[in-house]
Formats: structure tokens, C-alpha cells, sequence
């Protein structure tokens, strides 16, 4: 499945590549529920990053993925689908969950993994030069292949989830030992480290390998742990009545993060600092609606709006 951008609209030798899922998803909240929602790691974090600059999207799905879903991602500038395979005879992965009042809890109704039990899609020579990768959440031996497509690789960063700790221990540890960066969530961390505090967990992560860890913390904001320094900062504060659909605003938050490191061409401390304000602030707007709707209505004026009061929040003295 080729990309309909042309070469005047975005580098066919994207800098930043992602790969994971393309999901159909359906998602119920206390105040509203909706079907046939456009999801998965990928397109939440390709829809955030294509407004920091051109991503290439690398994932599966299949011959029943809706036509609207894929035109949502074409019509994002920056965002190539170059990498993205159609397959006429399979199932594209499938989420349902729940969410409660308190929104950091959620329960999950069914998986349909569909295609994503398939051969994982391949890396098209267009994104061979990509420097800058984001590993979405996937069976970390399929990690481990992606790496070694990416010879131009500067900066790696990989996400995972409890499943993959508890079922892939020994191919996730051998990830770790050769990506840069990997972005959790606090139980995420405790579950890899046996350890409950999360500074204490990222701490021990580095002894696997990466560079540096971030660990995400739903509202309470994100901890970078980095041989230079720490870093936290909290959530952007979003109303109660604004959080419409938590589904992706962690992908959201890698998306943005990682669009950050790759228009710099940096990952150093600082670098990596900034990014993670980035990534909060493309986070809360996803919490707004429902699937990718919020963020491919986003102008550049919002996002530089919402930072500057994020700045404002974050600030101390």
C-alpha cells in the first residue's frame, strides 16, 4: 500500500519512523461510548508526531480495516503510510474496554489480534534511513527484528506492556540491552524491576540497558531518569468534564516525544527534557475526543498556546 503524498509535501527519507499496531477499537466511558473507532499504537503516535514533522508508519491490517480510518492517516500531513501492508484475507487487530470514573482504570472487554499474528510487515527501503525509531508496543522478539532493518539508527526507543514481562521475560531483556530509550508505565516498571517506587524502578532499568527511561504516570505527569539528571513534570491539567476518551494518550505522548527529538536531531538530557513537555501537552489534547479526532483537527497555534501555559504550570520560582 503505497503513500498518495507527494515529494514536495514530506521527505520520502523520513527521519523518524514508527512501528506497531493499526487497531479498530471500541471504547466505552462513563459519559459516552462509541464503535469502530480508528486506533492503535501507531496511528496515535503517528497522528501526534506529524505535528512536530514527517513520520513513517510501519504496521499491518486488514482487508476489513474502513476506508475512513485510512483516509483520517492520509490526510495528516507528514504521516507516510509507505509502510503500511493491506491484506485482503485477514483481520485487522481489534480492542474493546471500558473505562471507570477514575480514568487511570480501565478494563478490557475483548482482543481480536487478527493480522497481528501474521509475519510482521516489512520496512520499506524509503524508511531504511531513519534515525530516529520508536518501537510500539508488540512481542518483543518482533521489536528485535524491526531493530535490525534500521542501519542509520541514532536514537531507539521501545515501549512494552505486562503481557510481554510475564510471557517473553528473556527476548524483552535482550531488547533492553540494545535500545536507547524505553518509555513505561509505573506498574509496567514495578512488574520489570520487583520494585514499587517508581524512581527506584527506572533507576534499576538503566541496569538493563537503555540510556534513559521514562516512566509514565497517568495525571500524576512522567519521570525521566537519564545518567545526567532526573526529570518529572507533572500532567497537563485537564478538567474532568474535558477527558472524553483516554484510549491512546500514551502512544499520543511517545508520538510526541519522539517528533520533538527527531526535528532537533538530538537526544541528549535537555533534548529529551523538552520532549517530554511535548509529549504531555499532544497527550491532553488526545484525551479530548474520541480516537485520532482531536489531534488531526490541532493547529500549530493550540499546541504552542497549550505549552507556553504548560511552561507556566511546570515552572518553579
Amino acid at each position: 500500500m503505497g503513500s498518495e503524498f507527494s515529494q514536495d509535501r514530506y521527505d520520502p527519507l523520513v527521519k523518524l519512523v514508527v512501528t506497531g499496531t493499526i487497531g479498530i477499537d471500541t471504547v466505552y466511558t462513563p459519559r459516552a461510548s462509541r464503535e469502530g473507532v480508528s486506533g492503535g499504537s501507531a496511528a496515535y503516535f503517528a497522528a501526534a508526531a506529524s505535528h512536530m514533522g514527517p513520520v513513517g508508519v510501519v504496521a499491518v491490517v486488514g482487508g476489513d480495516w474502513p476506508k475512513e480510518h485510512e483516509a483520517i492517516l492520509r490526510a495528516l500531513p507528514g504521516v507516510s503510510l509507505d509502510g503500511l501492508e493491506s491484506r485482503a484475507g485477514s483481520r485487522t487487530f481489534a480492542w474493546g474496554g471500558r473505562y471507570f470514573e477514575d480514568v487511570n482504570r480501565r478494563e478490557t472487554l475483548f482482543t481480536e489480534v487478527g493480522v497481528l499474528q501474521e509475519t510482521p510487515p516489512s520496512v520499506p527501503d524509503s524508511y531504511r534511513a531513519a534515525e530516529f525509531i520508536f518501537l510500539g508496543n508488540t512481542h518483543p522478539a518482533v521489536q528485535l527484528g524491526f531493530l535490525d532493518q534500521f542501519p542509520e539508527r541514532q536514537l531507539v526507543v521501545a515501549d512494552t506492556m505486562d503481557l510481554w514481562i510475564r510471557t517473553a521475560h528473556g527476548d524483552l531483556m535482550s531488547l533492553l540491552g540494545r535500545v536507547d530509550g524505553v518509555i513505561v508505565n509505573d506498574s509496567e516498571a514495578a512488574e520489570l524491576t520487583g520494585m514499587r517506587n517508581a524512581i527506584s524502578a527506572a533507576q534499576k532499568l538503566l541496569d538493563f540497558g537503555p540510556r534513559f527511561v521514562v516512566v509514565k504516570k497517568g495525571e500524576h505527569g512522567a519521570i525521566l531518569i537519564h545518567p545526567e539528571g532526573r526529570a518529572v513534570l507533572p500532567a497537563f491539567p485537564v478538567e474532568e468534564v474535558a477527558v472524553v476518551d483516554p484510549t491512546g494518550a500514551g502512544d499520543s505522548f511517545a508520538g510526541g516525544f519522539m517528533g520533538y527529538l527527531a526535528r532537533e536531531g538530538r537526544g541528549d538530557f535537555k533534548a529529551l527534557q523538552a520532549a517530554m513537555a511535548y509529549g504531555t501537552v499532544l497527550a491532553s489534547f488526545t484525551l479530548e475526543a474520541f480516537g485520532l479526532d482531536r489531534l488531526r483537527e490541532l493547529k500549530p497555534g493550540e499546541i504552542d498556546r497549550r505549552l507556553r501555559q504548560f511552561q507556566q504550570i511546570a515552572r518553579v520560582g
